[in-house]
C-alpha cells in the first residue's frame, strides 16, 4: 500500500511539475539527462531491473508531452475557430457571371 501511495505520488509530482510552466523545460531536460546517464537509480548492468526506472521515466515524460501537446493544440484550434454565423458567411462565394450565347 505504501509503494502504491509513493508511487502515485512521485507521478504526480511529475505531472504537476511539468505542467507548470516555469519548471516544464527543466522537467523535460532533466529527464532526457537522465535516460542517457550512466548514473541510475537502479543501474543498467543489471538486466531488465536497471532499464525499469529508466522505462518509467520515459514513459511518464512522453505521456506527459504528448497530453500538453494535445491540450494546447485544442486550445489553439478552439481560438481560432469562427463562430456559426461567420461560417455561413465564409461558405457563400460570389462569382460574377457572364452568359455565353
Amino acid at each position: 500500500m505504501k509503494n502504491r501511495l509513493l508511487g502515485r505520488a512521485i507521478e504526480n509530482g511529475y505531472r504537476n511539475l511539468i505542467r507548470h510552466p516555469k519548471w516544464r523545460w527543466w522537467v523535460i531536460l532533466g529527464s532526457l539527462l537522465y535516460l542517457v546517464s550512466p548514473l541510475d537509480f537502479l543501474p543498467d548492468v543489471f538486466p531488465v531491473i536497471g532499464w525499469i526506472d529508466d522505462g518509467l521515466i520515459a514513459t511518464l515524460a512522453i505521456t506527459e508531452i504528448s497530453q500538453f501537446l494535445l491540450e494546447n493544440r485544442r486550445h489553439v484550434g478552439r481560438k481560432f475557430t469562427p463562430n456559426s454565423s461567420e461560417k455561413a458567411e465564409e461558405a457563400v462565394i460570389d462569382v460574377p457571371s457572364v452568359s455565353v450565347a
